[in-house]
């Protein structure tokens, strides 16, 4: 008889199984943290090729007794069996050969890489490689969640937004519908955590290359940008290109997005988080931050909330800022906040954690 590797409270008599395809690399682990408090969930199937047979607490110990699963080599026919839904938290390349034999199956995807992110499979490749599934893209939604919400609800496969994405869109989205930025003059600048590079071990990652030291990297050239930028476009109805600059910061979790752009008009502060307010008003896990207490990673960090923040500098450039963690809100929180969505949950259901206070 089947066991789940772990069973939340039912509530409302709403209850489903789950199943996280790579449950052991950084998000994997962000998925499994999250989905075991949330009441509504059992966590059905973990799959990893490099731990299989072995008990998911052994590979992260602060899951001990509370889930200690065995993780399983991937088998679709087994995921359709047990699980309503799955996280793919995959690098790249590999959900794109996975996730249309879930999908033809019957079971709803999440798939945390890039790989159906891009509804222009082109552009998609220039970036990355082939797209041996692009088809799909067709049917995928983009899932920023504030954002895309009634799409989100009516789909089944949900191609998660990148972090730096989230962190950008979210601030910008508001004030291009209402007309109010010069498109040809955003800059984005970004500093994140070394745990948005993955948890493979690198020599760009390595512990003596990274503390004590801040740079950016991928300049001009990160895969991100055409992310970012196919969203803004249809958001603008008109081509977009930003200005885009990564950096690594010796932290493991965090991000903090700076933009800066013109507006058309002359305006205030005041203005300008009005409406972000009002856009965002009943948005569970935006926060609108005042002038005095700009957006800080240590106020999200843990949690799936984005602060932002609003400054006109004396030229009359906008600059707008937005924290986030990047393992949550840019990227498993985000996840399971779709999930909720797809299934008519309350957005918050496992994502109600409380911030730290420092």
């Amino acid at each position: 008889m089947f066991h789940p590797l772990i069973r939340g409270v039912v509530l409302g008599g709403s209850m489903i199984n789950v199943g996280v395809v790579g449950a052991t690399g950084y998000a994997g682990a962000e998925l499994v943290r999250l989905l075991s408090g949330h009441p509504n969930v059992q966590i059905a199937v973990l799959t990893s090729r490099k731990y299989a047979g072995e008990q998911f607490s052994d590979v992260y110990p602060s899951m001990a007794g509370i889930v200690d699963g065995v993780l399983e080599a991937y088998d679709a026919d087994v995921l359709a069996e047990r699980t309503d839904l799955v996280f793919t938290a995959l690098p790249h390349q590999l959900p794109m050969e996975l996730v249309p034999e879930l999908v033809e199956r019957g079971v709803r995807v999440v798939d945390l890489s890039a790989d159906f992110r891009f509804r222009d499979v082109p552009r998609y490749e220039a970036v990355y490689q082939p797209h041996s599934a692009g088809t799909y893209t067709e049917q995928a939604v983009y899932g920023l969640s504030e954002i895309y919400t009634d799409d989100i609800r009516k789909s089944n496969l949900i191609g998660n937004p990148g972090c730096y994405p989230t962190s950008v869109l979210l601030p910008l989205i508001p004030l291009i519908r209402n007309h109010w930025l010069d498109l040809d003059s955003i800059v984005a600048d970004a500093k994140s955590g070394v745990s948005g590079a993955g948890r493979s071990p690198s020599l760009t990652t390595h512990f003596c290359e990274v503390q004590e030291s801040f740079k950016a990297y991928k300049v001009g050239s990160h895969r991100h940008t055409p992310e970012m930028e196919e969203v803004l476009e249809k958001e603008a109805g008109v081509p977009v290109q930003i200005t885009f600059v990564p950096h690594l910061v010796p932290k493991s979790r965090g991000m903090l997005t700076t933009l800066y752009v013109r507006l058309l008009e002359r305006r205030s502060d005041d203005a300008v988080r009005d409406l972000l307010q009002q856009f965002y008003r009943g948005a569970p896990f935006v926060r609108i931050r005042s002038s005095d207490r700009p957006p800080d990673t240590l106020h999200v960090r843990g949690t799936n909330y984005c602060d932002i923040g609003c400054k006109i500098e004396r030229g009359g450039r906008l600059i707008l800022i937005s924290a986030i963690d990047n393992l949550v809100k840019g990227a498993a929180g985000q996840a399971v906040q779709n999930m909720n969505i797809m299934l008519g949950f309350d957005q918050r259901e496992g994502l109600d954690q409380i911030p730290y206070p420092l």
